[in-house]
Order: structure tokens, then C-alpha cells, then sequence
């Protein structure tokens, strides 16, 4: 009888216990919250890039691209890269990527939309600028020109930072998939915001990444 009610006495002190669900470890992360994430940029800052292929360096001066430079700064410090393949890549054009790898974050920051920058510099080899799919597009996506694209420049593309080191692993990112589908054999982009690695890791195997991206002072 005792057991019985020590039993029922604890059943009722767990009952008026508040529960406490644990929040999903993507809703624990910063980028969870694009608006949160504002930071100012500094001047001039250096990106070190671990990939599959090896190390390359992009050097980002806020003047060229003020609004772009902030927004790659808060993406690569919180980690929005890591892990980030290079889903787009077209040789003699541009290789591209920034979709995450998870989706519930990704799904956080397709809307998050930055005003244009004016474009100061050119689109020449080497520079990296963020794609837009018009005025006030961009989010997170970002090509490296692998050749003088300067015809983007009317276009509203505003590089705002540059490779000072490793292109030559830029130039060996795999690019058998080439353009994405409809219009080429590689990754279906909307199924890349929905599915995330999953869907690369099966479908395009092949794919070269990013291991680590890393603010350098």
C-alpha cells in the first residue's frame, strides 16, 4: 500500500510539473533569425574557405558593397557555409553557391532580402558577387567569376569582395553537372531549398563543398 502511494503521490507531482520540450538544434542556432543577425562588417576582411578541392581566400572591402559585405560577413561567422555545396558550376562563366544545407534553416532565409548595392567594381575574374533574381533579391547565394563577366555590371551584380588566393582551386571545382535543371543536367534548385544535402548527397554525388568557411583578421 505504501508503494502504491508514493507511487501515486509522485505521479501527481510530475503532472503539475511544467514540461519543458527542447527546441530543435537549427532553432537553437542564430541563423534561425535573419533579422538578428546585422552586424557591421569591418573595412576589409579576409574569408578562408576549407573545401574538398583545398583552400582558397576571398578579401571582402565593405566600400565596394556595403550591404553585401554585412550580410556575407553575418553568414560566414555564424556558419551559414559549412557544410554549403557548389551547386552550379559553369565553366568559363561562374560557380555558385549558398543554398544550406538544411532546409528548415534555409527556409529562414529565402525571404531574407537585402537592398541593392550600387555596383562600384567590375565583375572581373576572381571577384565574388551575390546573385539576384532582380532589384532587392539577394539572400545568401553568391557565384565567383571564373573569367572577366563585366556584361553582369549593368545588371545590378556588385561584387563585393575578391579571391587573393587559391584560384586555381576555385578553377578545379567540379563542374561536370554544369547548369541546373530545366535548363542543364545539374541540381534542381527549388528542390535544393526543400530537401537540402540529402537530395545533393544522393542525386550528385559528385559534388564539390565547403568543409569550413572562416572569418581571418
Amino acid at each position: 500500500m505504501t508503494n502504491r502511494r508514493t507511487i501515486l503521490l509522485l505521479a501527481s507531482i510530475f503532472a503539475l510539473m511544467p514540461v519543458t520540450i527542447a527546441a530543435p538544434v537549427w532553432a537553437q542556432s542564430p541563423l534561425s533569425n535573419p533579422s538578428s543577425l546585422r552586424e557591421q562588417a569591418p573595412a576589409t576582411y579576409k574569408v578562408r574557405f576549407d573545401t574538398t578541392k583545398g583552400v582558397f581566400v576571398v578579401e571582402v572591402t565593405r566600400d565596394w558593397a556595403p550591404k553585401g559585405a554585412d550580410r556575407f560577413y553575418n553568414l560566414v561567422k555564424n556558419g551559414f557555409y559549412d557544410n554549403v555545396r557548389f551547386f552550379r558550376v559553369i565553366s568559363g562563366f561562374m560557380v555558385q553557391f549558398g543554398i544550406n544545407g538544411d532546409p528548415a534553416i534555409m527556409a529562414r532565409w529565402r525571404a531574407a532580402q537585402i537592398p541593392d548595392d550600387q555596383v562600384t567594381q567590375s565583375n572581373k575574374r576572381g571577384t565574388i558577387t551575390f546573385a539576384t533574381a532582380g532589384p532587392g533579391t539577394r539572400t545568401s547565394q553568391v557565384f565567383i567569376n571564373f573569367n572577366d563577366n563585366s556584361n553582369l555590371d549593368g545588371m545590378g551584380f556588385a561584387p563585393f569582395g575578391r579571391i587573393v588566393s587559391g584560384m586555381n582551386v576555385v578553377d578545379s571545382i567540379n563542374a561536370e553537372y554544369g547548369e541546373g535543371a530545366p535548363r542543364g543536367r545539374g541540381p534542381d534548385q527549388s528542390r535544393i531549398q526543400n530537401e537540402g544535402n540529402a537530395y545533393l548527397t544522393k542525386d550528385f554525388p559528385r559534388l564539390d563543398y565547403i568543409k569550413k568557411a572562416t572569418i581571418e583578421r
